[in-house]
């Protein structure tokens, strides 16, 4: 349904994105934000998702600024965070923006973020300016919480999650209780079809909620 596109950002970076687009006209735009894996055949089959639901979905490759065509195995954690560790957030939400600007063609734009991109879509919340944001099992999003998000935000977290303890999920609802939390029966990763924690219940009540939460606040 796809296909790769480039990006300019506002420092003249130039990164590819998976771009996918509605079969009719946009009720919005969507950016997809990465796991520490890269724009994998996972990140681009939720890019399909969002645009078979209408939206103009845009998954920028934020790992571009250190290795291009980047696509790390699952099973190879330490070197996704190599990559995530050679950014910094300034970079990653030059990269972010360029993708919102691709994304608006479809109208108002909303974020949606996996791991280390659920962290991503929450500091768009607070840094950028969008309509919306769906944040799924952002391990950092704790250690950001004094960043008070401008649009409104919705969290999906996995209780049987190893990487993020339930203390963190209160932290975060703590510091922002206008956000709107899930939780699932299910281990860090329950959306990801490739990973053997994919959760396929999980996976679809979670979706079904962030597309619902995209038509009130996207289109």
């Amino acid at each position: 349904m796809g296909l790769e596109v480039e990006l300019t950002a506002a420092d003249g970076h130039r990164l590819s994105a998976y771009l996918a687009e509605p079969p009719g006209k946009p009720r919005g735009g969507i950016v997809v934000i990465q796991e520490i894996f890269g724009v994998t055949r996972h990140i681009r089959a939720v890019a399909d998702q969002y645009a078979a639901a209408g939206f103009l979905a845009v998954a920028p490759a934020l790992f571009d600024r250190a290795e291009r065509n980047v696509d790390v195995p699952y099973t190879d954690m330490a070197k996704g965070f190599g990559f995530m560790r050679a950014l910094n957030n300034d970079q990653v939400m030059l990269d972010v923006q360029a993708a919102i600007d691709r994304a608006r063609a479809g109208g108002k734009v909303g974020v949606v973020g996996y791991c280390w991109g659920g962290t991503v879509a929450y500091l768009a919340a607070a840094r950028s300016k969008i309509d919306a944001a769906v944040a799924y099992y952002g391990g950092g999003v704790d250690r950001y919480a004094a960043e008070k998000p401008r649009a409104p935000v919705m969290f999906h977290f996995g209780e049987k999650d190893t990487h993020i303890p339930l203390s963190a999920v209160d932290e975060i609802r703590t510091a922002y209780p206008r956000g709107i939390y899930h939780l699932y029966p299910a281990q860090h990763g329950f959306n990801c079809t490739d990973r053997p924690s994919f959760d396929a219940q999980s996976a679809k009540l979670a979706f079904d909620r962030s597309v619902e939460f995209f038509h009130q606040n996207v289109g």
